[in-house]
């Protein structure tokens, strides 16, 4: 029987819950103090806060105690790829920064701030998200297009002494990593003996390929809209120039279908589609993420005829590869000691964590927690603040 089409036409505007929801926003500012009386406001505004300046002029230390900032990221993007709409500016981008806003709070406790840029120019970005980064612990970038968030995360991370974070690369790649060291193990197999497809060269795709070779996958090939990249291809950019060498390995060349016959793993985070006589053609306990939304690249039924595992992006499907099982508790972890860098062994420590959290309660479904699993910014925080501790990036 054919799988049932997945729907992607909005509802009006009229019968749509999600505009209720959001009319006004999703969130506020807070006090954390009261102020009743004269006594009150004496201490928390003028003289008394006057005392507290002088304090953190003289020693700037003292802002990570006396004020928020120890706390407090800043969730910034330009509007420029935003979820599968693309560039749709910074305006219509604050719904998706204030929602990222609202699971930092309530899936970590963590405080952030939306902001959203109006200018797409590179050094533009990075000259605001230092003069502001004094106001916050930590920097999230978000829905960035490739290749510019790649300059824009490494030129802030040269620049800054906080935590700098672009979560559609890392977040994604550290789910599906410890999905895929899951699926692995179901399949009896250890992630060397892998050899995995990845379709789509943009952030998270570039991301994915970087950590499942640190992870040591057994090897990697990356397609684009031209096909697999490997050395020597022409009009490639310099971050797929850096890719390719280190993916590929047998320097297969062709299209994403052809890399398929026989592969292990197929990663889809392209937007565009695979077809079932594709996925029929890889190895035996196949394992497929087709984490394209709201459109996988294969519907998730169809591929269950052919993979052992199968998980996507979407929620309505087991196995869902949700950012929101890492970023928060990534966060969480290096604010709480105060750690100047999101370091590659704090990644992969957050993905050992999720995949552990897995236990023997493993199957074909259940490969990595559920967003809603209680378990899991705890153990993602413990993770990357031991980690952190052990490379000597934490402050206190």
């Amino acid at each position: 029987m054919a799988a049932e089409p997945i729907p992607t036409e909005p509802l009006s505007l009229d019968d749509d819950p999600a505009f209720p929801l959001h009319r006004g926003g999703k969130l506020e500012v807070r006090s954390t103090i009261p102020v009743r009386n004269a006594d009150d406001l004496s201490l928390a505004y003028t003289p008394g806060v006057a005392r507290v300046c002088t304090a953190i002029a003289d020693n700037p230390e003292l802002a990570y105690e006396y004020t928020w900032t120890s706390k407090v990221v800043a969730v910034v993007t330009d509007g420029t790829a935003v979820l599968g709409l693309g560039d749709i500016g910074p305006a219509a981008s604050m719904p998706v920064m204030e929602g990222k806003s609202l699971l930092f709070k309530e899936f970590a406790g963590v405080d952030s701030v939306p902001i959203a840029l109006d200018t797409t120019d590179v050094d533009a970005i990075v000259e605001t998200v230092v003069r502001l980064a004094p106001s916050f612990g930590g920097i999230n970038l978000e829905d960035i297009s490739a290749p510019r968030c790649f300059e824009i995360e490494d030129r802030l991370r040269e620049a800054l002494d906080i935590p700098v974070f672009h979560d559609d690369q890392h977040g994604t790649a550290i789910v599906a990593l410890a999905a895929l060291k899951n699926a692995a193990r179901l399949t009896g197999r250890p992630l060397s003996d892998l050899r995995a497809v990845v379709a789509g060269a943009g952030a998270s795709g570039i991301a994915v390929s970087q950590i499942l070779i640190e992870a040591g996958i057994g090897d990697i090939a990356l397609s684009d809209s031209k096909g697999l990249i490997h050395e020597g291809r022409d009009g490639l950019n310099p971050v797929k120039e850096r890719i390719a060498a280190i993916t590929n390995r047998t320097r297969r060349t062709g299209s994403t279908e052809e890399a398929l016959r026989g592969a292990d793993v197929f990663i889809g985070l392209s937007g565009s589609t695979v077809q079932e006589s594709c996925v029929a053609t890889m190895a035996p306990d196949a394992i497929v993420f087709a984490l394209s939304n709201p459109t996988p690249e294969v519907h998730p039924e169809v591929a269950r005829r052919h993979a052992r595992v199968v998980a996507t992006g979407r929620s309505d499907f087991p196995n869902q590869i949700n950012n929101v099982l890492a970023f928060p508790g990534i966060f969480r972890g290096a604010l709480d000691v105060r750690a100047h860098s999101i370091t590659e062994g704090m990644k992969l420590a957050a993905a050992d964590a999720l995949a552990g959290i897995v236990g023997d309660d493993l199957t074909a479904d259940y490969v990595i927690p559920g967003p809603f699993d209680a378990r899991v910014a705890p153990a993602v925080t413990a993770a990357v603040a031991e980690q952190a501790r052990r490379e000597g990036v934490n402050r206190i």
